[in-house]
């Protein structure tokens, strides 16, 4: 690929020293490109961005842009390192912060921030306490941001009772003639229709705020610095959108306090581990506690449960549709998927009180800094 005519679109004229595939990311292509000038080398992230998923770059782009300015702005009023703690995107000929080729493909680009690492999986409670640190963080960062300027890049993403009423429409039509295969699992997810409701009537009756929230927020989309390993930068700004903060804190605990991977077989093996739990809302809180009301302190427990229920019926609904939506390994990895979340759901909903508790206990610590 001619990489070099794409950079020059964005100002970029230095010749090309190295171009190579880059993250771990599944969605858009990343490209590691180096470029020497004068004597200096430079590293860039240039993406192609699927717009299959995305199919309005202009709306994505304007969120990420709108915020990593006003990231920037935050950084350099606190005396931070405006080129390592927040992303910048460069703008194209165009007069926009995207370029598209003569074969249609969307690209951005955007620096490589410099002597930093992510890693794909949490290996101890204090880097996931660390992880609420970050997110918290970037949740305080920007709770001053009006979040109604900031477009849905996927519409309803996080909207549960829209995604609950899909799942109903999907179980009914039964697609690929599965339904016989996961009726005990359905049953489950049916059940609980009120579950589906407690963040949009929140976010409905003003008990809990708009926020901008990341909604992908996985250990892997933290830049941590390569020496001591402390959060230095949200990066993958692909879903920025309005939202609630559980979203964000839910996604987190379903996906990193979990005792067992996403798709493990044996169920016994999977639970939520309260330690994990407690360990990253120790470090939320104490970036951002001091920012939420009780009642929104509260949210973050029942959207940890709302999330994975969210999860798990997008995966068991896909299962039913025959596995259209989500990459599968094997014969029924979308149901395997499925159980591990619902049963997470079964083990959050026992242990609620001890969670409220838990959120409860370092927000109290938060409003005493």
């Amino acid at each position: 690929m001619d990489y070099a005519s794409i950079m020059v679109h964005f100002g970029i004229t230095d010749p090309i020293v190295s171009a190579e595939p880059f993250g771990s990311g599944h969605i858009n292509d990343t490209i590691h490109v180096v470029t020497a000038g004068s004597g200096k080398e430079h590293s860039y992230v240039l993406q192609r961005l699927n717009t299959n998923v995305f199919p309005d770059p202009d709306i994505l782009m304007n969120n990420a842009v709108q915020v990593t300015q006003y990231l920037a702005k935050i950084v350099e009023e606190k005396g931070g390192d405006v080129s390592r703690e927040t992303v910048h995107f460069y703008p194209a000929d165009n007069g926009k912060y995207y370029y598209t080729d003569e074969n249609g493909k969307v690209w951005r680009l955007e620096d490589l921030i410099s002597h930093t690492h992510s890693f794909d999986l949490c290996t101890s409670a204090e880097m996931f306490e660390q992880t609420g640190v970050a997110f918290g963080s970037f949740l305080s960062d920007l709770s001053s941001f009006p979040a109604d300027r900031l477009g849905e890049v996927i519409k309803n993403f996080h909207n549960t009772r829209v995604r609950f009423e899909t799942f109903t429409k999907e179980v009914k039509a039964d697609k690929a003639g599965r339904l016989d295969s996961c009726r005990k699992e359905v049953e489950f997810a049916l059940a609980r229709k009120e579950l589906a409701e407690v963040l949009v009537k929140e976010l409905e009756e003003e008990k809990i705020p708009l926020r901008v929230t990341h909604n992908d927020t996985k250990i892997n989309n933290i830049l941590m610095d390569e020496t001591t390993n402390q959060p230095v930068c949200i990066i993958d700004l692909d879903t920025i959108m309005p939202g609630a903060a559980a979203y964000d804190f839910g996604d987190s605990i379903r996906f990193g306090a979990s005792n067992a991977e996403e798709d493990e077989r044996d169920l016994s093996k999977v639970f939520m581990r309260m330690d994990l739990f407690e360990a990253f809302t120790r470090g939320y809180m104490r970036a951002v506690g001091k920012k939420l009301s009780l009642a929104e302190a509260r949210s973050l427990a029942e959207g940890s449960i709302v999330i994975t229920f969210e999860t798990g019926i997008r995966f068991l609904g896909d299962y039913l549709n025959g596995d259209v939506y989500f990459k599968v390994a094997r014969p029924q990895h979308n149901l395997d998927r499925a159980r591990t979340q619902l049963k997470l759901v079964e083990d959050m909903e026992g242990k609620l009180p001890q969670m409220l508790e838990i959120v409860e206990k370092y927000w109290q610590q938060a409003q005493q800094q």
